[in-house]
């Protein structure tokens, strides 16, 4: 099988650092990872879930592969000029978005770099598309909004003021997220992501 992920596309986008660092691609997929939308698991309630959750198609744990390779990191590592070293890779598949979701925030001191990838076969919703934002407090200003459709990829330096969102969406919206976390506190991540997806399963 041939890879999913077009490296070149990652290392040839620019890298945006007006606000705050974070680099763009419009689709990273190539032609062998098109069915890679049907393939993923039909995740209906909100929330996060631990990649190593039990049913994974051979492909998307392919792509997880691809996605938390060494390659990938000594790519980002130089792109956003950040030691990833002590890191250790959180990767969390989405499924849905409620109306509680898109909030503006930045991301957790603990992350490092965010990966985030849509994988929906197409999205023709207005709503839903995360934006990088010049503040924490209006989502009409914007630096890039990202498309949510097929292979449509961000990625971005956790900082301060890396501040994004999106107008809230309820409905089916496909996405896989990579995180390097410090290894202090990776453990902590893993099990809230643990914790929520058997919550998930118990009340489903």
């Amino acid at each position: 099988m041939g890879a999913l992920i077009d490296l070149n596309s990652i290392k040839s986008a620019p890298v945006d650092d007006s606000f705050f660092p974070f680099f763009s691609v419009p689709n990273c997929i190539t032609d062998e990872g098109v069915s890679l939308s049907s393939e993923f698991p039909n995740l209906d309630k909100g929330g996060s879930y631990p990649s190593d959750m039990p049913g994974l198609s051979e492909k998307i744990r392919q792509l997880i592969s691809e996605i938390e390779s060494k390659e990938m990191k000594e790519i980002l590592s130089e792109k956003f000029q950040v030691n990833l070293d002590n890191t250790e890779v959180i990767t969390t598949l989405r499924g849905y978005s409620r109306m509680k979701d898109g909030k503006i925030h930045s991301d957790s001191k603990s992350k490092v770099l965010t990966f985030l990838l849509y994988l929906n076969e197409e999205w023709v919703n207005e709503k839903g598309l995360l934006r990088m934002l010049k503040n924490n407090s209006d989502l009409e200003d914007f630096i890039q909004e990202i498309p949510a459709s097929f292979g449509s990829l961000v990625v971005f330096k956790v900082t301060e003021n890396c501040w994004h969102g999106f107008h809230p969406v309820e409905g089916k919206r496909l996405s896989m997220q990579m995180n390097y976390v410090k290894k202090e506190s990776a453990s902590s991540h893993k099990l809230r992501h643990a914790l929520s997806s058997f919550m998930k399963k118990l009340f489903s």
